[in-house]
């Protein structure tokens, strides 16, 4: 149940929370389409991240929210099931694997993402890939902790 009232319409109220405030609802929706539709990643590597920031913000609605792109992409079933043991799941590639810890130490610790960290990334992943998670990170981080912080528990209407 949210705690803040939230008018009734379509979607629910992971939709209409926005009506509250709708100059700021267009750069919600940006922040979104940006991290969906203008992202260089794999969508399994955005998606694997995006699942981590759910699990740690303890978010029904991003835990059980699947875009169209996403569910296009046919990302299978098991490396969502596995995010939290991304560790020791032997079924995560090398970037997969590294996407879901920045999105952890990013959510859990930021500040001590050291130097050696992000050399490690860079091994992997260009510097436009990095900045490019970063963003996405920072999008479900802050919106996931904005839904939870509230109460908006249903799961999400957006469309993108």
């Amino acid at each position: 149940m949210a705690r803040i009232e939230v008018p009734d319409g379509p979607g629910g109220e992971a939709a209409m929370v926005w009506t509250l405030r709708p100059e700021l609802s267009g750069m919600v929706q940006r922040m979104i389409e940006g991290a969906y539709q203008q992202s260089i990643l794999p969508p399994e590597e955005r998606e694997l991240a995006r699942m981590r920031i759910a699990q740690i913000n303890d978010c029904i609605a991003c835990s059980d929210f699947r875009a169209p792109s996403v569910l296009q992409a046919g990302i299978a079933p098991e490396l969502y099931e596995n995010v939290a043991a991304y560790d020791t799941y032997p079924g995560y590639t090398p970037r997969q694997r590294l996407a879901i810890e920045y999105a952890e130490r990013f959510a859990t610790d930021h500040a001590a993402i050291e130097d050696a960290f992000i050399a490690r990334m860079r091994e992997l992943f260009t510097d436009a890939e990095i900045l490019d998670l970063t963003l996405c990170i920072a999008v479900f981080l802050g919106l996931g902790r904005t839904l939870t912080v509230l109460g908006i528990d249903q799961s999400c209407a957006i469309d993108v």
